[in-house]
């Protein structure tokens, strides 16, 4: 496995579907079963904290002022 940090969001979610795979066939011997389903939530958690990290990034834009606000859509009005 890679080094989880350096990881890429869609790198972290194919180990993440290779894992899941393995443990749906069910002919795991138990302690690899184990292993993997602990490798399998670190892997979601760093796949959530990537999330959060660009979803805080998405809720800011910078403005031509150089000023960080908070990114809001503008609905039309009818």
């Amino acid at each position: 496995m890679m080094d989880e940090e350096k990881l890429t969001f869609e790198q972290a979610m194919e180990q993440l579907e290779e894992i899941v795979e393995k443990l749906e066939e069910g002919d795991v011997p138990l302690e690899k079963a184990i292993t993997y389903f602990q490798e399998g939530m670190n892997i979601s958690k760093l796949c959530h904290d990537k999330l959060q990290k660009v979803e805080k990034q998405m809720t800011e834009i910078l403005q031509e002022d150089g000023e960080l606000r908070p990114f809001e859509i503008e609905e039309e009005q009818e």
